[in-house]
């Protein structure tokens, strides 16, 4: 790694970008990607909410 500073060797090009999808599509298949997506979504907004419901609930709690 000569030559390279500690903030160039951490990042990820587009070769590495290339290869890791290849890897996913090979080991998952083209045709489940979209599945694995839409639930790493539903996941994510789940999460959101739910954090947002606990906000909300701790706002409700100091307010009364």
């Amino acid at each position: 790694m000569e030559g390279l500073t500690n903030f160039e060797a951490g990042m990820i090009g587009p070769t590495q970008i290339l290869l890791i999808a290849v890897v996913i599509i090979l080991l998952f298949g083209a045709k489940r990607i979209p599945e694995l997506m839409k639930g790493i979504g539903k996941g994510m907004k789940e999460f959101k909410d739910a954090t947002r419901g606990e906000d909300s609930q701790s706002k409700d709690k100091v307010e009364n």
